[in-house]
């Protein structure tokens, strides 16, 4: 497959000047043809209207480039943002926020309004996208991840034949982080759980967690390029990883260890870092894996 050639006009339309370069990407695009990439899109980053567009394209791109693209988003900011407005005091536990029968009411129409939003957005595109949430075609089952928490589950099936059906008729899963029980009570769930739970399921070949930092820093605050999943784990147990980034973490030791092939940390702020991450020598933010045998600018055709 000839780059200069094949990212024909269809892709050249959509194809960023502030992306990667051509010559970097055409084995890129080989390795991952076909492949299954989770990308869990962080609220925050999906607030600012350029930020929400620039992860539309590129969504919109790895589908025209022949991967298979599922999505997951968060909606943290917007629901804070509603809870505000209805006067409802909400805290933090370990990065994970109390839910209660109030604010998991909020959650949900927070939830299933932003999941239309990013369907309308790809379908806009002119690519098929169809909604996951637990109004329409929930896929996840949970159970209470504990009591002093409420209403926030962890995911104890995934039934994925729905989304493989979606991914079957050539549609983008777009995956609201919700789940139900076994009595359908309805309960949030952390994104990056949800989208670590899918990864494992799937068997994708990528997770991709879209956040709103460049992503895993050392003590001194130097970003850490690549990690094994041993090593992350330590940086918890030494506080060097603190607070909202121990979910993430976490995830990404499980999905690490579970067959996903490499996990990706990467900076939502910054033009393009799914491109970056997939599609160039260089990478974007913190790569996760479970054995080190690369360093970071030979890891071409190993993840």
């Amino acid at each position: 497959m000839s780059t200069a050639e094949n990212i024909d006009n269809r892709i050249k339309q959509h194809w960023p000047k502030d992306g990667p370069a051509n010559t970097e990407i055409e084995k890129y695009i080989k390795k991952y043809s076909k492949e299954k990439i989770v990308i869990k899109c962080g609220g925050r980053v999906l607030l600012d209207p350029d930020l929400f567009n620039n992860f539309i394209n590129d969504v919109v791109i790895l589908k025209k480039l022949g991967l298979t693209p599922i999505v997951v988003h968060g909606g943290g900011p917007r629901i804070k943002k509603k809870l505000n407005e209805l006067n409802i005091e909400t805290k933090f536990i370990m990065g994970l926020r109390v839910t209660d029968e109030k604010v998991i009411k909020v959650v949900e129409e927070v939830m299933i309004e932003f999941n239309k939003e990013i369907v309308a957005a790809l379908e806009k595109k002119e690519c098929k996208a169809k909604s996951i949430t637990i109004k329409e075609n929930s896929s996840i089952y949970v159970e209470q991840k504990n009591k002093v928490l409420g209403y926030v589950g962890r995911p104890t099936k995934i039934d994925d034949k729905l989304i493989k059906n979606f991914i079957k008729e050539d549609t983008i899963p777009v995956i609201s982080p919700m789940g139900l029980d076994e009595k359908k009570q309805a309960y949030n769930i952390n994104a990056d759980t949800t989208a670590g739970a899918l990864a494992k399921s799937l068997k994708s070949r990528r997770l991709m967690l879209m956040t709103d930092v460049e992503g895993v820093y050392d003590k001194s605050k130097k970003l850490i390029s690549e990690i094994k999943s041993a090593e992350a784990e330590k940086l918890i147990y030494d506080e060097t990883i603190s607070e909202g980034m121990i979910p993430k973490i976490r995830t990404c030791i499980d999905a690490v260890n579970n067959g996903v092939r490499a996990v990706a940390i990467i900076d939502g702020r910054k033009p393009h870092s799914i491109l970056f991450e997939l599609f160039s020598d260089k990478g974007s933010g913190t790569l996760i894996r479970k054995w080190k045998h690369f360093n970071r600018l030979n890891i071409g055709y190993s993840t």
